[in-house]
């Protein structure tokens, strides 16, 4: 359904830190900056993109938006969790755990203070 995902940033140094360590610890890459200048992570067919905002305003958090991220097991969850609360990430809600629906997640705010989850597909679907 969707082609991307941009979020805002006022530091794209510390946002590429944070993505960087964060997306390898799912499996993926570092991410590429693009002609535009906006840091580009591409995994399993889908994109998460981080710019300074066009308008030249400052990047602001979209309250009530939460980005969530695919995991293939609880330890990339974990090693997700890990790698972002010591990469300028921060830890909310609660530790990383599993959910009644037997997926496991985490969640952590970036840097910019937008709202992450990684977590592992459910056992069964609803």
């Amino acid at each position: 359904m969707f082609t991307h995902v941009m979020i805002g940033s006022n530091h794209l140094g510390r946002s590429k830190a944070f993505y960087d360590a964060t997306f390898t610890a799912l499996g993926g890459t570092p991410g590429t900056i693009d002609e535009r200048g906006r840091l580009v992570y591409i995994h399993n067919g889908s994109r998460l993109m981080v710019t300074t905002p066009i308008d030249g305003k400052p990047a602001t958090v979209a309250n009530g938006v939460t980005i969530g991220l695919v995991a293939s097991s609880q330890e990339h969850v974990k090693a997700w969790h890990d790698a972002g609360t010591s990469h300028g990430g921060k830890s909310i809600e609660t530790p990383p755990s599993e959910r009644p629906n037997g997926s496991f997640v985490a969640y952590l705010r970036d840097p910019d203070g937008h709202k992450l989850t990684a977590r592992t597909l459910p056992l069964a679907s609803a």
